[in-house]
């Protein structure tokens, strides 16, 4: 009887309390061109040693002190968990009842004892080649979910990617650097964290803030880089752009396309309801709008404006604490301010630099990272 290379290498186990039977079996695989046996008489060993040899197939005696074969089947069930057991029952017992039972505890096939050479050799073979059949299928689903999970982070990443070019376009319109969505960002999700989210929460909003403003996109330069104040005409074109990037942004209900939306659309609402487009009170305004509100205005008082020189972070802090229950969610705001040595090295991190000289690793969705309304 001629093995394949693969059966051959196969780790065959033997468990039975007759040594006679043992050494048997033994010598019939072996002889057969079987390279890998291991066998023994006590079958309180048999869990551990199922557990370190991993055999490919359990030659089982079902009759045994101790531990009788059906209690070896359920200990090994409970090991395989979602594979099958690749046991060939060994009995003298002939009866349906017994082969019945060994069926319902996972046996695959029968030997009676005394065993016949060629009929062991062949249930042994036929056993053999549906479990390694069975390891070979179990395989290629391993590698194809592996390629299935690369493909789908290659598609997240890429819609990231645009999210974020998307986000770093609509900022050249009034800050040429782009780092103000980067420091926007991470100032957003570090809050977040914060306040008790989750850690996907915390990615979903540092993945989706960079769209706060894409909106700018179609707000004309006049008004955008106006050196001075607005007149009520270009206040009122203004108060409109967050209505503009949630039309951008409609269309798709993924979890990041819904953040996105709600962050464009009220970022710029107020806690007192006076804010924009909406009027949204409280909490009315959804939560990733508030932590955008209270980043996005952080960062655009300490940053220079084509309207404004850069405040003091001492001066920023006190205008955001005098916001607190007007502008602000109190509690975020007392989080925000009791944390603000956090927020101060984000903003120190990623300060203004020559334009062209964003990097895109500053976007690396492990490192924790707006715009003031021109009033």
């Amino acid at each position: 009887m001629s093995l394949p290379e693969e059966l051959s290498a196969a780790r065959i186990l033997i468990i039975d309390d007759n040594e006679f039977n043992v050494q048997l079996l033994e010598a019939v695989v072996t002889e057969a061109g079987y390279t890998s046996v291991l066998s023994i008489t006590d079958s309180r060993k048999a869990e551990d040693l199922y557990r370190a040899y991993q055999p490919d197939l359990v030659l089982l005696d079902i009759s045994m002190p101790h531990l009788d074969g059906y209690q070896l089947m359920e200990q090994f069930k409970k090991i395989e968990q979602s594979s099958y057991l690749p046991i060939l029952v060994l009995t003298a017992l002939q009866d349906d009842k017994t082969r019945l039972k060994a069926l319902e505890n996972g046996a695959q096939d029968f030997l009676t004892k005394p065993f016949n050479r060629l009929e062991t050799l062949t249930r042994i073979k036929n056993i053999l080649t549906v479990r390694l059949l069975h390891r070979q299928v179990k395989k290629q689903n391993a590698e194809l979910e592996i390629k299935v999970k690369e493909r789908t982070e290659e598609l997240q990443v890429t819609r990231l990617e645009i999210i974020r070019r998307l986000g770093r376009a609509a900022e050249y319109k009034d800050n040429e650097t782009g780092l103000h969505i980067i420091r926007m960002s991470k100032t957003s999700a570090r809050l977040g964290e914060l306040a008790g989210l989750s850690a996907a929460e915390v990615e979903l909003v540092l993945n989706t803030s960079p769209m706060h403003d894409i909106d700018k996109i179609a707000i004309p330069d006049a008004i955008l880089l106006k050196p001075g104040a607005l007149d009520h005409s270009e206040w009122e074109r203004m108060k409109a752009h967050p209505l503009i990037g949630y039309t951008l942004l409609e269309g798709h209900d993924s979890d990041l396309m819904i953040s996105a939306r709600e962050i464009a659309l009220t970022h710029h609402e107020k806690w007192d309801g006076k804010g924009y487009p909406q009027g949204l009170k409280g909490g009315e305004t959804p939560f990733n709008g508030r932590l955008a509100g209270i980043a996005d205005v952080f960062d655009a008082l300490t940053s220079k404006r084509p309207y404004k020189a850069p405040y003091p972070i001492s001066k920023a802090v006190e205008i955001i604490k005098s916001e607190r229950e007007k502008h602000f969610d109190p509690e975020l705001t007392d989080l925000f301010l009791k944390n603000i040595d956090d927020f101060v090295a984000i903003k120190e991190a990623f300060p203004e630099i020559e334009k062209g000289h964003v990097n895109d690793e500053d976007f690396k969705l492990s490192e924790r990272d707006e715009n003031a309304e021109k009033e």
